[in-house]
């Protein structure tokens, strides 16, 4: 018969001071209560807490505890008691007797018990048999199969390396290509920017050829072909400035969207070559590899995101959005460089125009002014001086014409005022006195009339003087006119490169 144990495994809070003698009898703390010392998302946080197990106190149990009956310290129950032919015989013979009786066999039951020990005994070891062939038969499918899953994940791994290789080759030529283009883009914006700019000064060229042209004097101020040009002029620079101003607002707008690509690509890269080296690292892994360890729970724990197939469609997308910058950005280029190489053929040749106007108009006016000069000089100067010398003769004669007519007005005067002196009836009213007076009257109108004749020539005279004015006005207006076209407009112009300021 087996010894009856009671074991008793209570946790109880842990105390420095040991217990008193006295003191009920409680299983001691030996330890700590200790944790996991690194938390895991998939590894539980476990705990626990030793103790020690005290068993009941136990002692010997023999027949010669019997009569004693000693009861151990701790132990509530009476000691089993066992009769036997010795010491049972004195307190009960009979049962002593029935003992001997029931507990001997036959000497058949003890071959059948030797042969059952037998059978027993072969067919334990052939199970233990079949158990350890099945063991070893399980040990050589597990190690297969491990070796199998290992080999298989280490393909997948490779297979795995192989695609993020080709993604991350493909994003680092597609980053080139955007780099590139980029810069192209920087290039064009310059250009644009300096175009814009550089239009600046032929506008400002051409508004001080119309400031200038403002100065014309008197008839000279016409509304020709040269100021017509300038207008023209004026009108395409401001439109070529606009162009390019939007042009520049789309390039940098652009320039931003291929940065923000660019940037897309670089984070993918780095992502692919940060992946690139775990799984390089765990392809190289094996059963030898240093730093090997158990990570509880770990295959419960999925940190995935995406499936391969998501990954190479965002992969794919990616490119594709870069692709699709990169040709918006070729086709921007093309048409900056399209629209810098129209507007700036355009504004030269509303620039030559404008300048062969002004190259025509000189030559018109020079051509006018020399006929002018040469009617002026030979025909209008002489003429106009000889009729005023003329006139100036005609005024003197008719002035001294009426200083002449003063002598006879005074004869004629005192001879009527002299008759008038005469007596009574001798203040007759006789002939000579009515040739007398008619005399008087035709010496006054005569005076008058020479007086108008000199109003008249002295009015021509300054009608004279007037042509002439304007004719030397009319020459000085042409002179001045040409030296405006020709000196100052033309001036400035030519010494403008129209054409290496926009393209510059």
């Amino acid at each position: 018969m087996a010894k009856e144990v009671t074991m008793c495994t209570q946790l109880q809070q842990w105390s420095p001071v040991k217990e008193t003698a006295g003191a009920p009898s409680i299983p001691p703390q030996v330890g700590y209560c200790f944790h996991s010392p690194k938390k895991h998302p998939w590894r539980p946080i476990m705990g626990y807490e030793e103790i020690e197990v005290t068993p009941m106190p136990s002692q010997p149990i023999t027949n010669t505890m019997v009569d004693p009956c000693y009861t151990p310290a701790g132990m509530a129950t009476e000691p089993l008691r066992f009769p036997n032919l010795v010491t049972g015989f004195e307190r009960s013979p009979e049962h002593a007797a029935r003992a001997a009786l029931y507990t001997r066999y036959t000497h058949y039951e003890w071959n059948q018990n030797s042969i059952k020990n037998y059978n027993e005994s072969d067919a334990k070891r052939n199970y233990s048999e079949r158990v350890r062939n099945d063991i070893m038969r399980m040990l050589r499918e597990t190690d297969e199969i491990g070796t199998q899953g290992q080999r298989d994940s280490g393909r997948r791994i490779g297979e795995r390396i192989t695609d993020t290789t080709f993604w991350r080759n493909e994003v680092s030529i597609e980053m080139e290509r955007l780099v590139a283009t980029c810069e192209k883009l920087n290039d064009t914006r310059r250009q644009l920017e300096r175009a814009v700019a550089g239009i600046e000064g032929p506008l400002h060229i051409v508004q001080e050829c119309l400031y200038h042209r403002e100065k014309r004097q008197g008839l000279e101020q016409v509304h020709d072909t040269v100021e017509q040009s300038l207008l023209k002029e004026v009108a395409i620079l401001r439109e070529c400035q606009d162009k390019f101003r939007n042009m520049l607002e789309k390039v940098r707008q652009q320039s931003k969207n291929c940065r923000a690509t660019q940037h897309e690509l670089e984070t993918d890269m780095r992502n692919k070559e940060y992946a690139l080296g775990i799984d390089s690292m765990c392809h190289q892994l094996n059963n030898f590899s240093k730093g090997l360890q158990f990570y509880a729970g770990i295959e419960r724990y999925d940190p995935t995101v995406c499936d391969a197939a998501r990954w190479s469609a965002a992969s794919a997308a990616t490119l594709q959005r870069s692709q699709s910058e990169r040709a918006k950005a070729v086709q921007m280029l093309s048409d900056a460089e399209n629209l810098i190489n129209v507007s700036a053929t355009e504004i030269w040749d509303q620039w030559s125009n404008t300048n062969s106007a002004f190259t025509r108009r000189i030559a018109e006016t020079i051509e006018i002014k020399n006929k002018l000069q040469l009617h002026l000089h030979k025909v209008m100067i002489y003429l106009i001086q000889q009729e005023m010398f003329d006139v100036e003769k005609t005024l003197e004669l008719l002035n001294k014409a009426i200083e002449d007519k003063l002598q006879p007005m005074k004869v004629a005067h005192t001879r009527l005022q002299a008759r008038t002196n005469r007596p009574h009836l001798e203040k007759c009213r006789d002939e000579a006195q009515h040739r007398l007076v008619k005399e008087v009257c035709d010496l006054q109108e005569t005076m008058e009339t020479l007086r108008s004749k000199i109003a008249t020539a002295e009015g021509t005279h300054q009608t004279l003087l007037g042509v002439r004015a304007g004719l030397e006005a009319d020459l000085r207006n042409k002179s001045t006119a040409l030296f405006i076209d020709r000196d100052q407009c033309m001036g400035l112009r030519r010494g403008y490169p129209v054409t290496a300021a926009i393209k510059a």
